[in-house]
């Protein structure tokens, strides 16, 4: 496994534990969590970056999974689903160095593993229009 899939695994562990405790602000938790996971520095920082900006950006980026997962509540999705979502759409939306194609694919992918039977179809189904809608160009 690469070590961005890697980072994007523990970001996804990370996101699932604020979300669940309805915490905006990994700081506080940095210690104990890492010390649970402990990853290579390269890995952290890549994780720590997702993390910290898919938080900054939450308010939007959850617009967004709202807008176009029709018919979905939001908080009636499944928690691993709507953290998927949450970092795939900040690295759709807010990094540049991260190809659409490969965002949504890491996504499939990280669903696969820890989400349900029908979670990777859904993400990619919500993750396509994201990108067809707001990132046609690429």
């Amino acid at each position: 496994m690469g070590k961005r899939r890697k980072a994007r695994e523990v970001a996804l562990q990370f996101l699932y534990q604020l979300d669940l405790n309805s915490d905006d602000d990994p700081a506080p938790h940095d210690g104990e969590f890492w010390a649970r996971h402990p990853v290579d520095g390269d890995t952290r920082a890549f994780a720590d970056g997702l993390v910290r900006g898919t938080k900054s950006n939450q308010a939007k980026i959850d617009q967004v999974i709202s807008q176009f997962a029709e018919h979905w509540d939001l908080e009636r999705m499944a928690v691993v689903d709507r953290n998927v979502l949450r970092l795939a759409v900040y690295e759709l939306l807010w990094t540049a160095d991260v190809p659409p194609k490969v965002a949504i694919n890491e996504a499939i992918e990280i669903a696969k593993k820890f989400g349900t039977k029908e979670s990777s179809r859904f993400i990619n189904g919500v993750l396509d229009r994201i990108h067809k809608e707001l990132r046609p160009a690429s």
